[in-house]
């Protein structure tokens, strides 16, 4: 219990020490808001921080932090170290930078800020590869929860209907004004998210469980082998960093009315994230007694979403249980319907389409829900196992663009570290990652690991090169006054 609650306050005080610091490094100022700017009453829309705030957790989070720690907890409390470390030195990072870089930026999606910065071949590639992840999450954050309702539900109320009803639904909040679906209810749903990582860490306190702690046994206790690096880095994913992140932060960008509000909403929702991961980790390891009955549970209450709900029962009873199934249903869809609210922004954001008439956004999203119906019908399995490693590498990018972004407004080189250096790992991690991976290029350690480790110096090598060597006078320091 003693490892749980140190990296517990660890997050805490990351909060209010690291995220100082980033605030500081970004020179934020008074100037006007996109949101206070042009309120344009769809997507530009002025909201209360403690709104926003529960938007944005809800929106980058869904199950992300939960079944990701479960799956990180299959080796064990080492776990709690990359929850740690990835949400205050990357994923916070990552968020921070990605909601301020668009914010200033007229909140543009965050393809358009990478092509900015990184130039026109990479905006083209950020483009598509945002759009089509972008749909791929919207549609299994449909099939999962329509799937379980058909299962709950009479048979007349199949999962097609079910699946039916959550596009209609979706439709709806990707071109609805964002505060007559998502302001309304999000920050509810963010709260129930809160409150059930609460009653898990409280029911197993309460109940007395035996925490195991990191010294006990800091070695890979997966029991199938599988390394530490870099399977851990990539499966965790919402729980310390996440590229999908950075397409939700621009939302939110457009409504901040303050920049004083950057830190709270975007690297405080990370940290939020990061004690919902550490708690759903913790669990995961406690109330099966260790990796082994975790594996077991895994194998034989079919998935993550079974062990949510087993977890909530057995620590909460009959209120854990109904909580659970609430979130199981309800977080996966508040997700995928920004998924595709992303992508319609995207995609307005790429061919310079004014959003503010509503037969022009339904133009747009209505062919992106087609495409969900349509895909929602195959067999996602081979596609989806390349997602968290195409997540991972969208959060690789968005680092290294805001390491370039902090350069070209005139910030020292010390204060571009701070993007560069969680970039690099990041490139070490993916690299690595798609080297190794049964889906990737399936080599052994002894080359993928080296292949990783070269990559991650020669990016950073360049970075360095191309940004204080030869355009070390192609700065504009007018962001920085």
């Amino acid at each position: 219990m003693i490892t749980f609650f140190g990296a517990l306050l660890l997050l805490v005080l990351g909060f209010f020490t690291y995220s100082r610091l980033i605030e500081k490094i970004f020179h934020i100022d008074d100037r006007q808001t996109p949101a206070v700017a042009h309120p344009d009453g769809v997507d530009y829309m002025p909201m209360k921080t403690w709104r926003i705030f529960l938007i944005q957790l809800l929106n980058i989070a869904g199950l992300g932090p939960i079944f990701g720690a479960i799956a990180g907890a299959c080796w064990g409390p080492v776990v709690y170290l990359w929850i740690v470390l990835g949400t205050i030195f990357a994923g916070g990072v990552h968020d921070f930078l990605s909601g301020m870089m668009s914010e200033r930026e007229d909140g543009s999606s965050i393809s358009e800020v990478v092509g900015k910065y990184m130039g026109g071949v990479v905006a083209f590639v950020m483009r598509v590869f945002s759009v089509v992840l972008l749909v791929l999450v919207g549609t299994t954050f449909s099939t999962g929860p329509a799937k379980l309702l058909g299962y709950l539900t009479p048979d007349v109320l199949s999962a097609n209907f079910w699946l039916a009803v959550i596009l209609i639904y979706y439709l709806c909040a990707t071109f609805l004004p964002v505060d007559k679906i998502i302001g309304k209810f999000y920050p509810f749903f963010g709260l129930c998210l809160i409150v059930m990582a609460v009653g898990v860490a409280g029911g197993m306190i309460v109940q007395g469980y035996a925490m195991p702690e990191l010294w006990q046994n800091f070695a890979n206790q997966d029991p199938a082998g599988k390394p530490i690096w870099p399977l851990m880095f990539v499966s965790v994913a919402c729980g310390a960093i996440s590229g999908f992140h950075a397409t939700q932060s621009p939302l939110m960008a457009r409504c901040i009315t303050s920049e004083k509000e950057g830190r709270t909403v975007f690297y405080g929702a990370m940290v939020a994230e990061g004690v919902i991961a550490l708690i759903w980790a913790a669990a995961g390891v406690t109330v099966y007694n260790g990796t082994g009955g975790l594996t077991h549970a895994l194998a034989t209450l079919g998935g993550p979403g079974g062990v949510v709900y087993d977890i909530c029962l057995t620590l909460m009873g009959p209120v854990g249980a109904v909580m659970a199934m609430v979130g199981v249903i309800a977080c996966p869809i508040t997700s995928g319907d920004t998924a595709f609210r992303s992508a319609r922004l995207t995609l307005a954001d790429w061919f310079k389409i004014d959003q503010s008439k509503m037969n022009i956004r339904l133009m747009i999203a209505v062919p992106l829900l087609a495409c969900g119906a349509v895909l929602s019908q195959l067999d996602f399995g081979i596609i989806w196992r390349y997602f968290s490693w195409s997540n991972q590498t969208l959060a690789m990018i968005v680092l290294w663009t805001g390491a370039v972004f902090l350069h070209r407004y005139g910030f020292p080189p010390i204060a571009c570290l701070i993007a560069a250096v969680p970039a690099t790992f990041m490139t070490a991690v993916t690299v690595t990652y798609i080297f190794i991976a049964p889906e990737g290029f399936k080599l052994g350690a002894e080359i993928a690991y080296p292949v990783g480790i070269v990559a991650a110096i020669v990016l950073f090598a360049l970075f360095w090169y191309k940004t204080f060597v030869v355009n070390k006078d192609n700065i504009n320091k007018e962001l920085c006054k």
